[in-house]
C-alpha cells in the first residue's frame, strides 16, 4: 500500500477528500431495544454473563433513589461511535456527573460540537502520508488536523475572554458548553447538554488534549504582554469532585476504560476521609468495561476488587467486563434506557453546588 501512495499523483486535496469521505455515524440507543439480547446473555457464560450482570448493576444504580451516578470515560469510544450514546445518558438523566479524559471532552465531543466530524479509515496508507495530508489517525478512525486546530484556537478564544485567574476543569468546561449553546453546530453534544442540564464534567488531565495547545498559546501571549493569564487548577478539580461525593451520599460508577479518570473518582472517598468526613461511604456500585490487563499490576488503575483494599469501592455490587467498550456499551445503555428507571429519577444538578453556576 505504501508503494501505491508513493506513486500517487493525485492532488493532495483530492486525496485527502477521498480518505475523509465516510463519516463515523454515532449509535442511537433509543432506536433499538437491547433488553432481549442482554437477558439472553445473562444466561450465558464468559464476557456475555459479565455484561449481563454489569447491565443489571447499572439498572440498580438508576433505580436507587439515593444514588449519584458518575460516568467515567477514558479511551476513544466517543470518536469511534459512542458519542451520542454518552450525550443521551446526560439528556435522559441517567448520569449525574462526568469524569473523563481531555481528549474525550475536547478533541472528540467539543470538536464535533463545533461542526467537525470523525471519519472511518476505510483505507490506511502509511502514516507519514497521512501526516503530509494533515490527517490524524485513531486506529481505524480519521480526524482532519486542520479542523482540530480550529478546536485549539476556539479554546484559546474562550480563555482570552475570561477573567484571568485559576479555574477548575469543570468551571472551564462549563464555559465551553456555554459557547456551544451560543455558537455550536450540533445539538447532541455531551458538553452542551451537560451545561444545559447542570451536570458537571471534570477532566483531571485537561491539558492532555487540544485544550492544552489553546491554553498554552493563551498564556504565552499574555506573558508577552506582561499581563496575567488564566490557568487550570487541578487541586480545585479534586476538591470539587470530593465535595460532590460528600454531599451526594450513595454513589455508583459506570466506567469505560480506566486510567486517571477512574483513579480520580475513586480517590474522592479517601479524600473525604482525610477532610474528616469519616461517615462518607465507599462507592456502592461499580462497573468497569476495559481491555486492560491485570498482569502489570495496573489494569489501567487497579481492578475494582483491588480498589476495595484502599477503601474506595465496595466489592458487594461490582462487575469487571473485559471487552472493547464500543461493542458492549450500546447494549448496556440501550437496555437501561428501555427499562426506563431514569424516568422517575430526581435530577441532582450537581453543577449548582458551585458559586459560579448561579
Amino acid at each position: 500500500m505504501a508503494d501505491d501512495t508513493i506513486n500517487d499523483t493525485r492532488p493532495n486535496d483530492q486525496r485527502k477528500a477521498e480518505l475523509l469521505s465516510t463519516e463515523v455515524e454515532h449509535i442511537d440507543i433509543r432506536e433499538f431495544d437491547a433488553r432481549p439480547i442482554v437477558d439472553s446473555m445473562r444466561k450465558m457464560s464468559f464476557t456475555s454473563r459479565d455484561l449481563g450482570r454489569a447491565t443489571e448493576i447499572y439498572n440498580q444504580m438508576l433505580a436507587d433513589k439515593d444514588c449519584t451516578i458518575f460516568l467515567v470515560i477514558a479511551g476513544s469510544t466517543s470518536a469511534g461511535g459512542c458519542m451520542d450514546l454518552y450525550a443521551e445518558l446526560i439528556r435522559s438523566n441517567m448520569v449525574d456527573c462526568v469524569v473523563a479524559t481531555g481528549a474525550t471532552i475536547v478533541d472528540m465531543d467539543f470538536f464535533e460540537g463545533l461542526g467537525h466530524k470523525h471519519y472511518q479509515a476505510n483505507e490506511v496508507p502509511d502514516d507519514d502520508t497521512l501526516r503530509s495530508l494533515y490527517i490524524d489517525r485513531i486506529y481505524d478512525t480519521y480526524i482532519d488536523e486542520e479542523q482540530l486546530q480550529d478546536c485549539d484556537f476556539t479554546i484559546n478564544r474562550i480563555a482570552n475572554g475570561l477573567e484571568h485567574r485559576g479555574y477548575s476543569s469543570r468551571e472551564f468546561i462549563r464555559e465551553m458548553g456555554k459557547y456551544l449553546v451560543e455558537h455550536g453546530k450540533k445539538d447532541n453534544s455531551l458538553v452542551k447538554l451537560a451545561y444545559e442540564h447542570d451536570v458537571p464534567i471534570f477532566c483531571p488531565a485537561f491539558v492532555d488534549s487540544s485544550a492544552g495547545f489553546g491554553l498554552v498559546k493563551h498564556q504565552v501571549d499574555q506573558m508577552a504582554k506582561g499581563e496575567p493569564y488564566m490557568m487550570i487548577d487541578a487541586v480545585a478539580d479534586f476538591r470539587e469532585l470530593t465535595d460532590i461525593k460528600i454531599k451526594g451520599g450513595e454513589s455508583g460508577l459506570l466506567m469505560i476504560g480506566g486510567g486517571v479518570p477512574k483513579n480520580f473518582i475513586q480517590d474522592t472517598v479517601v479524600c473525604a476521609e482525610i477532610l474528616g468526613h469519616e461517615d462518607v461511604s465507599v462507592h456502592k456500585y461499580a462497573v468497569q468495561i476495559t481491555v486492560a490487563d491485570v498482569r502489570d499490576g495496573a489494569c489501567s488503575s487497579s481492578t475494582l476488587q483491588e480498589a476495595a483494599s484502599w477503601g474506595k469501592v465496595s466489592t458487594a455490587i461490582e462487575q469487571m467486563v473485559f471487552a472493547e467498550a464500543g461493542s458492549v456499551m450500546p447494549l448496556l445503555a440501550s437496555d437501561a434506557y428501555h427499562r426506563g428507571h431514569w424516568k422517575t429519577r430526581e435530577k441532582r444538578r450537581w453543577a449548582k453546588l458551585f458559586h459560579d453556576e448561579g
